[in-house]
């Protein structure tokens, strides 16, 4: 049965190829002249060869091509040119696609058809009303107090009531889950994983099974949650969400649905991202002695003078002084940062400030493990890791311009818990580094292994096979 509707589609596929070559031909006879370079693209084929013989080296392969254009922009053509953007590493171009002309540039359907299945309409996954609503009530949940409250509470999923989670199965599918999402969003033809997914085989029947599994968590959260309302002990992330949503019209399911769109969100966001990075901070400390013996020197005298006898007591204001950890943090995601590139969609054709034209329909990327790797932002030695970039003569830690540093996005979808995820992952390098000397089983991030470090292709910058370490008890 497979084969013949296999066999079906090839042959409708051939039939229609003279139609497809001659709109091409139509559309690049048709099509905005412009100056804005495409490396690596031929023609019909777009950039599928250099896709495809790059894979393994993705990131890196568009930051060497970025690098080599004369505004950090570029054009991208698409097999049989179904499809067409830019991609750049051009801060002033990030501003004007993520605040000055935002409304022009959303999610759309290249985002949200990849992603619906995990995340629905969730605040990463939505626009317009949608999108602004859930962001007013998430907000709530990050002011200065809460997050002298979060810093007891380092477990994402408390974030919503959840305090013993039976989710080894549920952690097991969400991770199956946002790998197949990363597949379908670098698949060079997308109507092969949209096959499979309407046929029900393959990695995509693998994926809805894991969905499954999300689901049935996240409605277990939500109806136990149920039982509580009215509870002022309970004003956790969603309960706030809970109360916005009986007056927003939903029907009970459709109430349910929308609040396990939520959940599966910011899991998504505290879990997954704050991982990410923590493992290449690690991966790059063993490869850097001296700054790893900065951190533990800073960590022992915070110690000392607050006479803490274990690290989780410390407090939020005790964690904001290490300067030089918090710099080292944003140095490792300068390099590796947990989501190395972004996705929007052009509502209308439009002009970046750098002269480049983006049609109607086209993608707008920007790569932010690219803009990491720029000299003309960063200097000669912006490849090299040096957390001392991040601070002022007196060591106190310093922002820089949110747009030349887009690891937590920037503008009016500017990342809610930044402040919470670095008090997070201070939190656990304090508590681990206290503890414990680590040692990376073959050898961490020095000079020579970042050349080429070991990522996956994924939606998130993952390290291929993971970091695997040895620790040793620490003589206090």
């Amino acid at each position: 049965m497979f084969d013949i509707i296999t066999n079906n589609f090839l042959y409708l596929l051939i039939l229609s190829l003279p139609i497809i070559l001659l709109s091409t031909i139509f559309h690049h006879l048709t099509r905005h002249r412009t100056t804005t370079p495409c490396p690596q693209s031929y023609p019909l084929i777009g950039n599928l060869i250099g896709f495809l013989h790059n894979r393994h080296r993705f990131h890196d392969w568009v930051t060497d091509m970025l690098s080599t254009t004369p505004s950090l922009t570029l054009q991208v053509n698409g097999f049989l040119h179904l499809s067409h953007g830019i991609c750049t590493a051009n801060p002033t171009n990030l501003h004007h696609l993520l605040r000055h002309n935002f409304l022009n540039y959303i999610k759309g359907h290249r985002y949200t058809t990849v992603l619906h299945e995990l995340l629905g309409n969730g605040i990463f996954n939505s626009d317009g009303d949608m999108w602004s609503s859930q962001r007013k009530i998430a907000s709530h949940e990050f002011k200065t107090k809460a997050l002298r409250v979060f810093i007891s509470d380092t477990l994402v999923l408390k974030k919503f009531g959840v305090k013993d989670p039976k989710c080894l199965l549920f952690v097991q599918a969400f991770d199956v889950a946002v790998e197949h999402t990363s597949y379908r969003f670098m698949s060079p033809l997308p109507v092969v994983w949209k096959l499979k997914r309407f046929l029900n085989i393959g990695s995509e029947r693998k994926y809805k099974e894991a969905i499954e599994t999300v689901n049935e968590f996240a409605m277990e959260v939500i109806k136990s949650k149920e039982t509580q309302i009215g509870d002022k002990t309970n004003e956790d992330l969603l309960s706030r969400f809970m109360a916005s949503s009986w007056d927003m019209g939903f029907e009970d399911e459709e109430r349910r649905k929308f609040l396990r769109d939520i959940i599966i969100s910011f899991i998504l966001a505290g879990k997954d991202s704050t991982s990410t990075a923590l493992t290449w901070f690690f991966w790059l400390l063993d490869g850097h002695p001296r700054c790893k013996h900065m951190i533990h020197k800073e960590i022992s005298m915070l110690m000392t003078s607050t006479h803490h006898i274990h690290p989780l007591n410390l407090t939020f204001d005790d964690l904001k002084t290490l300067h030089y950890l918090h710099a080292a943090l944003s140095e490792s995601m300068r390099l590796f940062p947990p989501v190395p590139i972004n996705s929007r969609l052009t509502v209308d054709d439009d002009i970046l400030p750098d002269g480049t034209f983006v049609g109607k329909g086209w993608f707008a990327d920007y790569s932010a493990y690219a803009m990491g790797r720029m000299e003309r932002l960063w200097g000669s030695d912006c490849r090299e890791f040096k957390p001392e970039r991040w601070l002022d003569d007196n060591g106190m830690y310093q922002q820089l311009d949110q747009y030349k540093y887009p690891v937590f996005h920037g503008g009016f979808r500017m990342c809610l818990g930044k402040e919470m995820a670095y008090l997070q992952m201070k939190s656990v390098v304090v508590a681990v580094m206290h503890e414990f000397e680590i040692e990376v089983v073959g050898g961490g991030g020095t000079p020579e292994k970042m050349v080429e470090p070991p990522y996956s292709l994924s939606l998130l910058l993952n390290m291929k096979n993971g970091l695997h370490v040895r620790l040793k008890k620490r003589q206090q």
